[in-house]
């Protein structure tokens, strides 16, 4: 939902009575987690305890991302403040500035809270903790404006249980989801009607270039559709890819079928539709951009590292591959690794190991098997994430995997990279998330798939279909 705070009275230049206004309250972990969120409430006010003061002010040491956030929140605190008067204070600050993410600059106002609580939590909540202090100043704020909502939004399970206990409103802070439902994420590919040639093949248009199929086709269903988008039948072989949409027209060409031995990809072939449309897409020169979303096992690292070998070693469209992820442990860390950054990057790159077995031929004997190992490492670089600000990598192939675990900041810093002629691919789970922070609907990942969709360089597929064993396919459905 769209968050709406209330103050006292209107805002200047506000059409908004202040009954319709609603009031906010802020716990510290909102502005941790989007110190941009003072913007995000349209016409309505926001209210900030002491208590927010003084957490941002204890988290905002050191160089992790939560303190960056709380730095920036402070920032923001600051340029609000600077110049205003004791009294303009009282009245509270305009927030302007900034745009919410439906176009509406931001008109409410912002106040401190510049007196003692009237109103204190109950013996029940033991305590003088932040939390308490953030509840009684919702508490007073209810009794000072009955006939208003006062709201308490935070990222704290704990507290909004304990703030519904107490009968104060509260919400968690969703301002930040790129959807509302992970189910609506966009899937790459897409199910043509059985009478999709009799609605569109009347006024279609076909031809070959340079051994490649075209047709342009108009109709209804093309409204629908988005550059680079798989289509298929299930009544037909033949797949499509969208290439061009204007005016109402679509100029669609047949996929290259990578299920044929004949047309393997460094020994690897397509064993179902996502990962043929998949492989069309990595091995595209006009595709700068591919995200592949899969559940373990369904072959994204493998489809994503084979293009890579053959565009490096065989085409050579890029000079090599770079191979970076998050080090977000699964279990307990296992604390400080020795040696260089490629070494240290080594234990989280099994995915890698695994997937180069596979690739690497087997024939030639053991000499054979160690030359074509060395080759092979010697054009793929891990890298760290904790070193990538700053950096232009230049006709490289960019494997981001286990993405799911970035923050759509962290994806930015990292698509921003991208050189000319480098070709960026994402791989993750949203169901694997490891990150305490994310969700499925938070995640960088989900974010960069959304907002890519419309570009015509860039691509993405979600592979439904697990091909690593029958064994991992069941687990993956059943646990």
């Amino acid at each position: 939902m769209t968050h709406r705070p209330v103050s006292e009275s209107p805002a200047e230049g506000s059409s908004h009575p202040a009954a319709d206004r609603r009031l906010f309250v802020l716990d510290t972990n909102v502005l941790i987690h989007d110190p941009t969120a003072l913007f995000r409430f349209q016409e309505h006010d926001i209210h900030l305890p002491m208590m927010v003061l003084e957490e941002l002010d204890r988290a905002k040491k050191g160089v992790s991302e939560v303190a960056r956030s709380a730095r920036q929140a402070s920032r923001f605190l600051d340029d609000l403040v600077a110049g205003a008067s004791k009294e303009e204070i009282d009245r509270g600050l305009l927030l302007s500035g900034l745009l919410d993410p439906h176009g509406a600059p931001a008109s409410g106002r912002l106040f401190f809270q510049i007196r003692p609580n009237r109103i204190t939590p109950p013996p029940s909540l033991p305590g003088n903790t932040p939390d308490n202090d953030i509840l009684s100043m919702a508490l007073t704020l209810q009794q000072d404006h009955p006939r208003r909502q006062v709201t308490l939004v935070s990222k704290d399970i704990n507290l909004r249980i304990k703030a519904a206990i107490l009968g104060i409103h509260a919400e968690d802070y969703y301002n930040d989801q790129t959807l509302d439902d992970v189910n609506l994420l966009y899937a790459g590919v897409r199910d043509l009607p059985a009478d999709f040639w009799d609605s569109h093949g009347k006024a279609l248009d076909s031809w070959k270039e340079s051994g490649r199929t075209f047709y342009r086709v108009r109709g209804p269903d093309v409204a629908n559709w988005y550059p680079n988008q798989g289509l298929f039948q299930d009544s037909e072989q033949a797949a499509f890819i969208v290439r061009q949409l204007r005016d109402g027209e679509a100029v669609i060409e047949i996929l290259k079928d990578h299920v044929a031995p004949n047309h393997a990809v460094w020994g690897i072939n397509a064993r179902n539709r996502e990962q043929n449309f998949a492989l069309n897409l990595l091995l595209d020169p006009e595709i700068d951009f591919v995200s592949l979303l899969g559940a373990a096992g369904t072959g994204k690292t493998l489809l994503a590292l084979a293009a890579g070998l053959t565009q490096v070693l065989d085409a050579k469209r890029y000079r090599e591959i770079i191979m970076t992820r998050v080090t977000v442990p699964v279990g307990e860390d296992i604390g400080f690794l020795p040696g260089t950054e490629e070494e240290k990057m080594t234990p989280w790159m099994g995915a890698l190991m695994d997937n180069l077995e596979v690739l690497a031929p087997h024939e030639g004997g053991e000499w054979g098997r160690a030359a074509t190992a060395d080759l092979l490492s010697s054009r793929i670089k891990i890298r760290s994430l904790n070193f990538m600000r700053g950096r232009t990598f230049q006709s490289k192939y960019l494997i981001i995997d286990e993405a799911q675990n970035l923050t759509a900041k962290q994806m930015k810093t990292l698509i921003t990279r991208a050189g000319p002629g480098t070709k960026v691919i994402c791989l993750g789970n949203i169901a694997q998330i490891d990150t305490p922070y994310l969700s499925e609907t938070t995640s960088g990942l989900t974010y960069v798939v959304d907002r890519f969709k419309d570009w015509p360089h860039g691509g993405h597929v979600t592979l439904r279909r697990g091909e690593r064993s029958r064994l991992a396919e069941f687990a993956s459905e059943q646990l």
